[in-house]
Order: C-alpha cells, then sequence, then structure tokens
C-alpha cells in the first residue's frame, strides 16, 4: 500500500495522470508516428523505444528533425487499413516472440481501436503495444453507488488482485476496462460489470447512465512495470450506476480479489493516500465533482482540475 504523502491533493491526483508538459515544444523529444496519405501524427514515441523496435519494411523511419516513423501502404491504395493492421501486426508479433518490452508482458492482447486513423475499415493494435507506439487509448469506467437517507452515499470499490502486471493491490472504479476494437464504451461497461462484478446485463441497462468523458495525456511511471516515460494519450467514457441495496458485487474473475461499499470520506481519505489506480482515481475525482463533493466552495483549485480532467489532445479524435 502507498505511504500517505501528505501533501497530495485532488489536483496532484489529477496532474498524475496529466503530467506531459503543456509546452507546445516538448512534442519535439520524440517521434511523431504517421501512417500512410496523413499528415497528422498519431503518436509520440521515444528514442529508445524506436532503438529497439524491430522495423520491417512496412515502416520507415526518419532520424533527422523532425523525426518520424511511417507505417507504409504496402497494398498501394488496395487496401490501406489491412496493409496498416498487417503492420502492426508482424511487429507486435516479432517483439513479443523476442521478450523485447516490459510493457507487453511476453504476452498478445485484444485489439484496440486507433482512434485517429481515418479511413474506409478500422484500424487497430494490440492494446499492451499501444503505449509503445504513443497512440490514444480509450477506455470506461462505471462507479457504482448506493445513497439512502440514513447512512448516505457509498461507493462499490474493488481491490485490485496481487497478481495483476499493472499496478497490483490497488483499488479501482467498480467496473473499468479498456474498449476492444469493434466494441462500443457502453457494451465494454456491460462486459466488464459481468466478468468483475457480477453484475448481470439487465441490471447494468437499466441502471447505468453515461456522464460523459475525462481526457488527459500522461507518462507512464511509478506503478508502471513496462517502460518508463511512455506517452499515453487517453481518455474515459465515465458512467454512474445507483445500485439497488440488495445488490452486491462479487468479484467473477481473477482480476478483483474483493469488493468493499465505502463512504465518501473514506473515498476521499483513500485517495488522497495515494490508494486508487492513476487513472481511476481521476475517474472518481471527476465522480466527487459531479456529485458535489468537491466544489468551488472547498477547492482552491477547483477550475485547475476541472481543466485538467478534460484536456484537449494533441492527436485527432475520429471514434
Amino acid at each position: 500500500m502507498t505511504q500517505r504523502d501528505d501533501k497530495a491533493t485532488y489536483l496532484s491526483i489529477v496532474t498524475l495522470c496529466d503530467d506531459f508538459p503543456y509546452n507546445s515544444d516538448a512534442a519535439e523529444d520524440y517521434y511523431q508516428l504517421y501512417l500512410p496519405d496523413d499528415e497528422q501524427p498519431h503518436g509520440y514515441m521515444l528514442t529508445d523505444i524506436v532503438k529497439q523496435m524491430p522495423w520491417t519494411s512496412g515502416v520507415t523511419v526518419r532520424h533527422d528533425h523532425p523525426r518520424s516513423v511511417t507505417v507504409l501502404d504496402n497494398s498501394h491504395g488496395e487496401d490501406t487499413a489491412s496493409a496498416i493492421n498487417d503492420a502492426f501486426a508482424v511487429l507486435v508479433n516479432d517483439c513479443i516472440d523476442r521478450r523485447l518490452f516490459g510493457s507487453l508482458d511476453g504476452r498478445h492482447s485484444e485489439p484496440c481501436t486507433i482512434v485517429s486513423a481515418k479511413y474506409d475499415k478500422p484500424v487497430h493494435v494490440e492494446r499492451f503495444a499501444a503505449a509503445l507506439f504513443g497512440l490514444t487509448q480509450r477506455g470506461a469506467h462505471l462507479v457504482a453507488y448506493t445513497n439512502d437517507a440514513e447512512s448516505g452515499m457509498k461507493l462499490w470499490i474493488p481491490r485490485r488482485s496481487a497478481h495483476l502486471y499493472t499496478y497490483p493491490d490497488m483499488l479501482d472504479t467498480t467496473v473499468a476496462g479498456g474498449i476492444k476494437s469493434g466494441s462500443s464504451p457502453f457494451l465494454t461497461i456491460i462486459e466488464e460489470a459481468q466478468e468483475e462484478a457480477s453484475l448481470p446485463e439487465m441490471l447494468v441497462r437499466q441502471h447505468a447512465r453515461s456522464r460523459g468523458a475525462i481526457s488527459h495525456l500522461s507518462l507512464t511511471g511509478q506503478g508502471f512495470r513496462g517502460e518508463q516515460g511512455l506517452v499515453v494519450p487517453d481518455f474515459i467514457y465515465v458512467y454512474d450506476m445507483e445500485l439497488p441495496s440488495d445488490v452486491v458485487p462479487k468479484p467473477c474473475d481473477d482480476e478483483v480479489c474483493e469488493f468493499s461499499c465505502i463512504s465518501i470520506e473514506e473515498v476521499q481519505a483513500a485517495l488522497l493516500n495515494g490508494e486508487f489506480k492513476p487513472d481511476s482515481a481521476a475517474v472518481l475525482v471527476d465522480f466527487l465533482i459531479r456529485h458535489s463533493f468537491i466544489i468551488p466552495e472547498n477547492e482552491p483549485d477547483f477550475v485547475e482540475i476541472s481543466m485538467r480532467l478534460h484536456r484537449r489532445l494533441p492527436f485527432t479524435v475520429v471514434a
């Protein structure tokens, strides 16, 4: 468990997820990732990653400024999307076979859509590999709670299992997951609610409500067991769900070891004690703002926190 930092604030919690410099020149320190016939970059890559990546003929790398990595269209316009998918698949397969990067953990993962790409068909890369290329990621989080006159609002908070590769033993939002290619935010919530919390689909469809999205631009660091300093553009669809008093989330898969129903005061203390997974902590700060537990009158950094939860990402978001 993380030791409490007496200087922790809600702003510092949000900054953990939004720590990429706002200086416009910061991008010059990276290789910019390009896709065929597209002048806009789609990711920022670390120099060390570019050096280690086993590049193939499906990609060109330019080392003079402005430094760039460009995926080629080996289909010559006949099927650009498939050419991109094939190029990424070959690279990722080789990286996993050779165990080149800790972020991959020697495993394959589900495909996630490259949301900034504009082609007639979706393009994607494996989720674990997205950060290596600096690609925008997207997820969906659900905060489930109870609320009654006697005990007030309480949140259902899970503890991540000790064996998980990232952020083991830390607290999390009730349900969360990356959005797989071809899926949607709400379908992700439905599937993850069943898998992680034993919450049936009909219950989620009846009670879960979309509450917007948050966004941030972060660098991997402490708590992330893969490569450090990877650029992670991310946006998260957020959902709330008030549960009937007789519904109790229960672990279903092996990613959660237990659920606890805790008060707002306990959630706030755990947040400031650094006990939550960083992106989940940001989601919960957003929840506390939306439910008026964090307001301008009790939070001097209210405006800055609100803006940092909704950062404009440097890459176009199409879907």
